[in-house]
């Protein structure tokens, strides 16, 4: 059975949960611009959608906006008839909005009904994050005005209010002077009422006279342009003002607009239901922008993330080819070798002589130990460089590559010199490995030894000696122990692989030194995708999950079947 839509309250709330959890943390360029439309859909549904849709018959919140000093306060003082909201000497300093009603409306907007993030205070400014609520007798039943800040203030935090103050206007007032009607600030906000179909009325503001007519023709034909021509143009002529407010015959008109719609209860249902219309039919837009930008954000975490396996999939190919071409057995590992089996002089002589050489092999490893453990103290030693060696080298790969992507200087700040390096515990991590890696020889050494009875009280002899020729094996051959070895400091390999094929057979040998290889390869893998997992977390961190934008196009979907639904 096909479940029934969401009812519309509901799937606005799972819309706006959606954008809530939805990460936009890596720096993309649409990632800001993303954050700021995700911040005011949910800001809008929360401020206005769920409360006029709770209420379709709540009053009329009218908001008041626009640009600085365009006499915004001093036209509500003057709609109102009694100073109610300070005007000019605050600007721009943070205060709190002020709601003015009647005294019959006070429970619509005392609560949390509207505007449920600010607090309401009465009798004063309350501050940032607060409403100033204001109750009178002279403002008519079923209307209220909200004094906004500045849309353009220099205070961001006031910059923003406004922007979230209109947004849950029913009915916004835009109020712009003859000297600034044509700036951009505004108009950006004028070209938003009119994507989001806000029910709009423009009040030109200290026009002068004589240009009245010119002027308002000239805002007039903007509007059309700008496909606002039902927007209402009320005209304030630049006169001396009476006792702080507007002279009467310039208030009128847009009191006598706005009493009109209050008492004719069709009209100010005309009016909700343009402004609640196109803010629902904006969220598709809206939220495909969204969208879009969150697609860009697994863009580009996937990009980083491929970068940071390229580079440690690179040290792996380079620890694997250190393994396999003998780079490993010089120096140190060659001297201890050196000691181990005694000069080459001597190991030349006894090329064709395997018996001897086992002789030599079981005393060393019996009488005496230590040769044969500083041999694998050397091979330790220098597998450990290569491993330091190649994962510094992703590490810097990574941190070098991330700072071209998109996202990745962002990751990166405050952590290079730290990300450039192998971390902390990797030193002793590898260490760990390479001495378990050695052991795991060693049982192998057994576990072969274990099945040949003819050899082994010789392996019982011999387990750390055998086992230091596996592993000089393993870093001498690229082709197999047979036919293919790598003659390493003047022929030591093929002594040691001769020996080993004599005590354990020829198969034996070569299988013991691939599982030997394969099982290092195994440990560095593991260690450098650990390394690796110090970039991948910050990206996981910061990256929206692969299903981030198709969850939020879903949700979009959902709220569009729950209004054909509605």
């Amino acid at each position: 059975m096909t479940a029934s839509p969401p009812r519309l309250p509901d799937a606005l709330a799972a819309l706006r949960d959606q954008l809530a959890t939805t990460p936009l943390g890596l720096a993309t360029p649409g990632r800001d611009g993303a954050a700021r439309a995700a911040r005011a859909v949910r800001d809008q549904v929360d401020d206005y959608l769920l409360p006029r849709l709770g209420d379709l018959d709540a009053p009329l919140l009218t908001v008041v906006g626009g640009s600085t000093g365009a006499g915004k306060s001093t036209l509500v003082n003057s709609l109102v008839g009694s100073p109610v909201s300070t005007a000019g000497v605050l600007r721009p300093t943070t205060r709190a909005p002020v709601l003015v009603c009647s005294r019959a409306d006070v429970a619509a907007f005392a609560g949390d009904r509207v505007l449920p993030g600010l607090a309401r205070v009465t009798g004063g400014d309350g501050g940032p994050g607060t409403v100033a609520l204001v109750a009178r007798d002279d403002v008519p039943p079923g209307l209220a005005l909200l004094d906004a800040p500045d849309v353009d203030s220099v205070v961001e935090s006031n910059r923003e209010l406004a922007g979230q103050l209109l947004a849950a206007a029913d009915l916004w007032v835009f109020v712009t002077t003859a000297a600034r009607y044509a700036d951009a600030v505004p108009w950006d906000l004028l070209r938003t009422a009119q994507e989001r179909g806000t029910a709009l009325a423009v009040v030109l503001d200290r026009v002068p006279p004589e240009a009245a007519g010119e002027v308002a023709a000239d805002l007039h034909g903007m509007l059309q342009r700008a496909g606002l021509s039902s927007a209402r143009l009320f005209v304030v002529e630049e006169r001396p003002l009476v006792e702080g407010a507007l002279p009467e015959d310039q208030v009128a008109p847009i009191r006598t607009w706005l009493h009109d719609l209050a008492a004719d209860q069709e009209a100010r249902a005309a009016v909700v239901r343009q402004t609640l219309t196109g803010a629902l039919d904006s969220l598709e837009q809206r939220v495909g922008g969204i969208a879009a930008a969150v697609d860009e954000q697994a863009v580009a975490g996937n990009a980083l993330r491929a970068a940071a396996a390229a580079a440690y999939t690179a040290a792996y190919d380079g620890i694997e080819q250190g393994v396999r071409s003998g780079t490993l057995l010089r120096g140190e590992v060659l001297a201890r070798w050196q000691e181990f089996v005694g000069t080459a002089e001597w190991m030349r002589a006894l090329q064709n002589q395997v018996g001897r050489w086992r002789d030599r092999l079981v005393s060393a490893v019996t009488g005496r130990p230590t040769p044969a453990e500083d041999l694998q103290g050397a091979l330790e030693s220098s597998v450990e460089h290569l491993l330091r060696a190649e994962a510094d080298r992703a590490a810097e790969r990574t941190v070098t590559t991330w700072r071209s992507l998109a996202g990745g200087a962002q990751l990166l700040a405050g952590a290079e010199r730290e990300l450039e390096q192998v971390s902390a515990d990797f030193p002793e991590a590898a260490a760990a490995q390479v001495r378990d890696w050695q052991g795991a020889v060693l049982d192998l050494v057994r576990e072969q030894g274990a099945e040949k009875r003819s050899t082994a009280r010789i392996l019982s002899w011999g387990i750390n000696g055998a086992g230091a020729v596996v592993m000089v094996a393993v870093f001498a051959s690229t082709g197999g122990l047979t036919g293919g070895e790598v003659a390493v400091a003047g022929g030591t390999t093929a002594v040691g692989q001769r020996v080993l094929e004599a005590v354990f057979g020829d198969s034996a040998v070569r299988a013991m030194a691939d599982r030997a290889r394969e099982d290092l390869q195994r440990r560095a893998d593991a260690l450098l995708r650990y390394e690796q997992t110090r970039f991948d977390d910050r990206v996981d961190d910061a990256a929206p999950a692969p299903s981030a934008a198709d969850a939020l196009r879903r949700a979009v979907r959902d709220l569009a079947a729950a209004r054909r639904s509605a």
